[in-house]
This record gives C-alpha cells, sequence and structure tokens, in this order.
C-alpha cells in the first residue's frame, strides 16, 4: 500500500541525511518510527506481538480435575 506523507524541506533534508548516515532508507526510518509509536501506545505492530499480548493478558489455563483424575486410576 502507498500513502504519501508531507515534509517541510528542512526534516526532509535531516531525515534522508540520517538514512544515509545509517545506510538505510527513508522507509526503513519511517518503518522504525511508527512501530515504535505503535509500540509506546500498547498496539501490537505484527500478528507475533498480537498472539504475545493476548496470552499475556489471559493468564495461565485452568486445569480441568474432572476427566485428568479419572483416567489415572484404572485397575
Amino acid at each position: 500500500m502507498r500513502k504519501l506523507i508531507e515534509f517541510d524541506d528542512d526534516t526532509f533534508a535531516k531525515l534522508k541525511q540520517l538514512a544515509r548516515d545509517r545506510m538505510g532508507t527513508l522507509q526503513e526510518l519511517a518503518d522504525e518510527a511508527f512501530a515504535d509509536l505503535l509500540k509506546k501506545h500498547g498496539i501490537p505492530i505484527d500478528l507475533r506481538d498480537a498472539l504475545k499480548k493476548s496470552a499475556a493478558g489471559a493468564g495461565p489455563p485452568a486445569k480441568q480435575a474432572g476427566a485428568a483424575g479419572k483416567a489415572g486410576k484404572r485397575k
């Protein structure tokens, strides 16, 4: 997906220079900045982060006492 973002000339020049200094691209800088912003606000970046957040909020799974206890007492 392609979207346009407008920068003033001075900001754009500084971003281009930063990308050159890091031997990267402006797109890589934007990806990093938006990922940091989403993380700051607790929004998962990808499926892996969403699953981690979901698992952390759910807590440990509850044990089922009925079925497991009966199966082990066979004679």
